[in-house]
């Protein structure tokens, strides 16, 4: 069997390739004019995403961050108004400030109190509310969904979509990772997507197609989007060439997500067994190193990734489909060295390996 170039690559499941059965797919698309919704393939990528979301439509989207920040402005009027979300949030924290300038946003980032996900109580404490003219009021709730790779529990988004529109607030979810959650619990995306007002899903990371994500709300908002996703360059004309790969991420790739999750739980009891622990819950395919607990000098760490061949940035493991039983093994191998030879460091040992960029996990966050 050929491996994939990303079978050793644990910095990210962004690094996905596509599969020959979507290069094969790719090959027999449609040609049809998408900016006149006159391509096959995409009409019927959009179709069962809206299917699969229990949504009245959807739009294909060159990138999650055009989904999110459109999905989020078809819910802006005009200013002042803000949008609230976690503080690590992809769409506050890594889309070059795009609320800021394509919906001239206010953000409110919060910080969970629990440390995992937002919840009900931390959106009362503070959503921004009435009409004192010193504010930005709330007008959407940005949920990330699976966020570091945790799973927000769905009640827990019952009970923020019911309190935001109670006040007249939309919900929106970054759902890049919703695929995951789903996975991970099996509830349908349609019962996640029932509390969400628009869900935006990458098709690039864990299903891995080469380019993309998806927008699913209202007919009416899919209008709207159309023309936003125009005006900021993202109305390709012939499309189907990579929905053709979203669809077969959608049927082939997504249902090996829960494979994924039970190979990262299987490495998470294995570190266990050399005192490595993770800084949050693993619920899905991310196993975040907490180098302090686990006494792993992590410079040490990314020193022996290279020794043994495998690819990884900062604290962050991603697992994803395209993971080698190989590479797998050589990370653990690494880790085990790292290990031991932090233990010999002498007492102020700094190591001269250069760490940070995306997956940095000083926000514990899944940056893409």
């Amino acid at each position: 069997m050929t491996l994939s170039p990303a079978h050793n690559d644990f910095r990210s499941d962004t690094f996905t390739t596509p599969t020959p059965s979507m290069l094969a797919a790719m090959t027999s698309a449609s040609f049809g004019d998408d900016v006149y919704s006159e391509d096959c393939t995409t009409n019927e990528f959009q179709s069962e995403i809206a299917r699969l979301t229990g949504k009245e439509a959807a739009l294909f989207m060159l990138s999650g961050t055009m989904g999110n920040q459109i999905g989020i402005r078809i819910h802006l009027a005009g200013p002042p108004h803000s949008v609230l979300c976690d503080y690590r949030a992809h769409v506050y924290a890594e889309e070059g400030s795009g609320l800021a300038v394509l919906s001239q946003a206010m953000v409110t980032p919060v910080h969970p109190a629990n440390g995992l996900y937002l919840t009900c109580e931390d959106v009362r404490r503070w959503v921004v509310l009435g009409e004192d003219i010193h504010v930005a009021p709330t007008r959407v709730v940005s949920l990330e969904v699976t966020i570091g790779g945790v799973v927000t529990p769905i009640e827990e988004i019952r009970k923020i979509a019911e309190f935001a529109r109670g006040h007249g607030i939309a919900v929106h979810c970054d759902g890049a990772r919703l695929w995951n959650a789903s996975a991970a619990t099996g509830i349908p995306l349609a019962e996640y997507c029932q509390y969400f007002d628009s869900v935006s899903m990458c098709v690039s990371k864990g299903l891995g197609a080469p380019i993309g994500g998806v927008l699913a709300t209202t007919a009416d908002g899919i209008k709207k989007a159309r023309w936003l996703r125009k005006q900021v360059g993202g109305g390709i004309r012939q499309a189907g060439v990579l929905t053709a790969a979203a669809l077969v991420g959608v049927k082939e790739i997504w249902p090996t997500m829960a494979e994924t999750h039970a190979r990262t739980k299987r490495l998470a009891a294995e570190l266990k067994e050399i005192g490595i622990v993770p800084q949050i819950p693993v619920d899905t395919n991310f196993f975040f190193i907490d180098a302090e607990r686990s006494g792993i000098d992590m410079g040490v760490l990314l020193e022996q990734c290279d020794k043994f061949g495998v690819k990884l940035m900062d604290e962050r493991i991603a697992m994803h489909h395209q993971i080698s039983g190989k590479a797998l093994q050589n990370l653990k191998s690494a880790i085990a060295e790292a290990v031991q030879i932090t233990r010999t460091l002498p007492e102020g040992y700094v190591s001269t390996v250069k760490k940070g960029g995306y997956g940095s996990t000083s926000k514990m966050n899944e940056y893409s």
